[in-house]
């Protein structure tokens, strides 16, 4: 039953942190484009992140803790040995990239806005995008025992 509840914590929160990032590239970022102006970005971004980023740390605490179920602890992380280490392994691997762009984007990129988004955030946000959905696909394998 604990790891049916965590699954459930965890996929709620996938939903927020995914969707959330698919409503932003699919609804925000082509509206910034089209007058020339970060506002509706920058919008987004402060209604997003007071659930978006506890939504990401959940998701680190809830996956480590179903990795454990799978008796895939720290120790096997990066071993890419067997199905479900493997995912764990990329799925931890993506989560890392996106700390370094999400904490690369708020040191760098949106102080350096000039009312205008630009190439790079776009960049940023884009990989982000996929980088959430990929881990998304990933996850629906474990089901499955892996690759």
């Amino acid at each position: 039953m604990r790891h049916h509840i965590l699954l459930i914590i965890h996929l709620i929160t996938a939903t927020i942190w995914v969707g959330g990032h698919l409503i932003l590239l699919i609804r925000y970022v082509p509206k910034s484009l089209k007058l020339k102006k970060i506002y509706p970005i920058n919008n987004f971004r402060k209604n997003f992140e007071p659930i978006g980023m506890p939504s990401l740390i959940i998701l680190f605490f809830t996956g480590v803790l179903l990795a454990n179920d799978y008796d895939i602890t720290y120790t096997k992380w990066f071993s890419f040995n067997g199905g479900i280490e493997t995912i764990i392994s990329l799925k931890l691997f993506l989560f890392l990239i996106t700390i370094i762009l999400a904490l690369s984007a708020v040191k760098f990129i949106f102080p350096n806005l000039k009312g205008k988004p630009t190439f790079l955030l776009i960049v940023f946000i884009t990989i982000v995008t996929l980088i959430a959905t990929t881990m998304l696909i990933l996850g629906s394998f474990v089901r499955l025992g892996g690759f």
